[in-house]
């Protein structure tokens, strides 16, 4: 069970309370109970949008993208996967969707400089979302995708436009395409 220590947490790493902070700080309540917290890279979180509950799933579960067991899969779902690595368990939850929806109707129904009213229906889907029941919000299954690799260094090439370091990884070096020249992502764009 998270404490109000744990909440100020989340809203100061976050910078403001929000309905998506909210909605995250569930996920990541369920994440640590069911898993555990991240003390290294055991705990593996993969979400599926930039939204501001990844955040709260940040704070919460000990997951960063520097540990890189933190993974950002770019498919605009509000959906979270975990893995543990010690035993292979995971899971994915994905949101229901519906628990605000008529809150956010109400909201498109305001005027844009009706901040009252604005701070009032935030303010009602906080509340709706720290109170709901978790399966109101979620559904739970397993993960759709297999556990990632545990993080690995790759040694570095200097770009041959930029002259920048980059990640191995990310460098491409194809005679047809880039006459044999080491190119970094936005080199190759150019």
């Amino acid at each position: 069970m998270l404490t109000s220590l744990d909440i100020d947490g989340v809203i100061a790493f976050h910078g403001h309370f929000c309905p998506g902070l909210a909605f995250g700080i569930r996920a990541g309540e369920w994440a640590v109970r069911e898993f555990g917290r991240a003390a290294d890279e055991e705990i593996v979180a993969v979400v599926e949008s930039d939204m501001c509950a990844v955040d709260a799933i940040q704070y919460l579960t000990g997951c960063t993208f520097g540990k890189g067991n933190f993974i950002f899969l770019d498919h605009g779902k509000n959906a979270f996967s975990f893995f543990r690595r010690s035993d292979g368990k995971n899971a994915r939850l994905m949101s229901r969707g519906d628990l605000v929806s008529d809150l956010r109707e109400e909201q498109n129904q305001l005027t844009h400089d009706d901040a009252e009213g604005r701070e009032r229906i935030r303010r009602q889907m906080i509340d709706r979302i720290m109170q709901a029941d978790f399966e109101t919000i979620f559904s739970v299954g397993p993960a759709q995708l297999a556990m990632p690799e545990k993080a690995r260094i790759h040694k570095s090439i200097r770009c041959d436009v930029c002259g920048e370091l980059t990640m191995a990884t990310r460098i491409l070096c194809d005679p047809e395409l880039t006459g044999g020249r080491h190119l970094c992502i936005p080199c190759r764009g150019k």
